[in-house]
């Protein structure tokens, strides 16, 4: 079994030092991949997986066969990381070569020169759910205190996916809302500009717009910009 190349202590206090307002979610699996891949004995590839809303993904890996070893399991739809990730549960499959709960990836696997797997549970949120997968060349590569080390390091990756992904959605809800403002502030400058050369109410002034919208098969907002546009050139 190889000895990890950092210490998993040292991995953890890493892990516990990023910043979500500094990284993107890719860079924070990313890192978690690393760092498992590292902090874990008998570990040589990892992948971290995503469950959400019925669609799979790796969404970091160390290498690409263990990619290739993940996305085989996306495209049959059965694997020991998709079963880790609905169950939140550890699976450890010790020995490829004498796996039989999924033969025919293990077969894969051996081929690509996998002797044993370890996947375990992220439980993220009640919509999102993953895997930390560790991939070893040797059978029996995952013991008993590597298991209690990949389980613990997952403890401390579920929290900080949770955090990445809800910082991940905050982003992009305020992108949003950045995006709604600065449209309606056109739209009322278009308003403006229609009720003062027709002499009508927002509301008539709005259904105008909306017209125009329908007419030429743009979105109100475009409809709007070259409105103002246009008044602002002449």
């Amino acid at each position: 079994m190889a000895a990890p190349s950092t210490e998993p202590g040292e991995a953890l206090a890493e892990l516990s030092r990023i910043r979500l307002n500094e990284m993107s979610l890719e860079d924070v699996l990313r890192r978690v991949a690393e760092l498992a891949n590292q902090a874990v004995p008998g570990s040589a590839h990892v992948t971290v997986t995503l469950a959400q809303g019925g669609h799979n993904s790796s969404a970091a890996c160390t290498s690409d066969l263990a990619r290739d070893l993940d996305e085989w399991q996306y495209r049959h739809e059965r694997g020991p990381c998709l079963d880790a990730a609905a169950s939140a549960a550890s699976i450890s499959l010790p020995d490829i070569a004498a796996e039989e709960r999924w033969p025919e990836w293990a077969a894969h696997a051996r081929e690509a020169g996998i002797g044993s797997s370890l996947s375990i549970g992220l439980p993220i949120q009640e919509a999102v759910t993953g895997a930390l997968n560790l991939y070893g060349l040797a059978a029996h590569a995952f013991d008993s205190a590597a298991a209690r080390t990949a389980e613990n390091f997952a403890a401390y990756a579920a929290v900080a996916l949770a955090n990445a992904h809800l910082y991940d959605n905050a982003a992009t809800l305020a992108r949003q809302m950045q995006e709604a403002m600065r449209s309606r502030a056109v739209i009322e400058q278009a308003k403006g500009i229609v009720m003062g050369e027709r002499r009508c109410s927002a509301e008539e002034a709005f259904a105008l717009l909306s017209k125009l919208s329908q007419d030429t098969n743009r979105r109100v907002r475009e409809v709007a910009e070259t409105l103002v546009a246009n008044a602002a050139g002449n």
